[in-house]
């Protein structure tokens, strides 16, 4: 490779590298409990604690948990129903003032699917790991802050990739994972600081993809709104509002009919951003471990529970609801959350020398320019 040619590449990874640091290495101390966050909740005696009743007690309807969560918190309304593998007789509720009302301003608790007790959930509502997700996620700066993560994401591909490119004559002057023990402590760091970052070469793109478009999800919704579900709602255009909504009881039933073989994820209740001012929006996802993670919505007039459509996925949206499991190692169980934990550790040690080895090169050249 040619000396001016290496020369542009370190330029690109020095920089890209040096821009991105600080905050790489704040997401990825906020991402090392993320990773294990439903077993740090149970060990905070933060997850929510379902009582135990005879096995077969019936559970109550939608429409039975739709009033049990109102009188839990009178004067807000509906914004979604979600539901839990993990926990089969509880129904994840999200309510708010308005039905419009983002998302981090509304109040998540759960209702016990068979009496409609309400169940507080303290980590989605100001707890340590909402704390910890707030500032992986958006640094509690919105939309601003999730666009600058994003660009701190594509930065991190950049000096990946500039890394590797760098690697190449090195690893061609020695043999692999070389570290010259008998040099000098920096030279020991910067063998060290190459090694490592191959070793987690492939997960560090991983993870930084995925993290970028995950930062990039209100874009992607926006997106949706305006192209599948502006074209899905369009003969209700100019529609009057609603006066009134159908009971919720049958929906489920409603969208299993519409969508054979497939399992309800959420629904998004008229007004919020997942529907329309018109619609409940039942969101089905498939019944195997990868297909759980992409949802196809069925639309169901909250006036009559007509099925006015079911909508295919724009790639981009399964590009998103596979990113987010796969950023935090949510698809192996226990043994892929570990090697993702370790791998962050050793990402975490990676970005620390490089640091260490910027600091020190320009020490030296400024002891050299005396």
């Amino acid at each position: 490779m040619k000396s001016k040619t290496i020369r542009r590449w370190s330029f690109i990874h020095t920089w890209t590298s040096l821009i991105c640091t600080a905050f790489l290495l704040m997401l990825a101390l906020t991402g090392l409990p993320l990773i294990f966050h439903h077993e740090i909740d149970h060990l905070l005696g933060d997850a929510p604690q379902v009582k135990q009743l005879p096995a077969g007690t019936p559970t109550l309807d939608l429409q039975q948990l739709v009033l049990a969560a109102q009188a839990h918190r009178p004067g807000e309304v509906m914004q979604y129903f979600g539901w839990d593998d993990d926990e089969p007789n509880a129904v994840l509720t999200i309510m708010a003032p308005t039905a419009d009302t983002e998302p981090n301003s509304s109040h998540t608790f759960m209702l016990d699917a068979r009496t409609g007790e309400a169940i507080d959930v303290p980590s989605a509502n100001g707890g340590i790991m909402m704390v910890m997700l707030r500032l992986h996620v958006d640094m509690f700066a919105g939309l601003p802050g999730k666009l600058l993560l994003a660009f701190m994401g594509i930065l991190f591909v950049l000096a990946i990739i500039s890394g590797s490119v760098l690697y190449l004559p090195f690893m061609r002057r020695h043999d692999f994972a070389t570290v010259r023990t008998d040099k000098s402590r920096r030279l020991r760091w910067l063998d060290l600081h190459n090694l490592i970052g191959v070793v987690t070469l492939t997960w560090a793109l991983v993870v930084g993809v995925t993290g970028v478009i995950s930062a990039s999800a209100d874009l992607i919704i926006a997106a949706w709104r305006a192209e599948t579900l502006s074209a899905m709602i369009e003969p209700y255009r100019d529609a009057p509002p609603l006066t009134h909504l159908a009971p919720a009881s049958d929906l489920l039933h409603i969208a299993a009919k519409a969508a054979p073989d497939m399992q309800p994820d959420f629904i998004a209740f008229p007004g919020t951003r997942f529907s329309s001012e018109h619609h409940y929006s039942v969101f089905m996802k498939g019944n195997t471990h990868l297909t759980s993670h992409l949802l196809t919505p069925v639309l169901i007039d909250a006036s009559n529970l007509e099925v006015t459509a079911v909508a295919g996925r724009p790639w981009y949206m399964d590009a998103m609801g596979m990113s987010q499991p796969l950023h935090f190692g949510d698809y192996g169980g226990m043994p892929m959350k570990v090697l993702w934990a370790a791998l962050d550790l050793l990402t975490i040690v990676v970005l620390g020398s490089g640091l260490y080895l910027w600091w020190v090169r320009r020490r030296a050249a400024k002891e050299s320019a005396r």
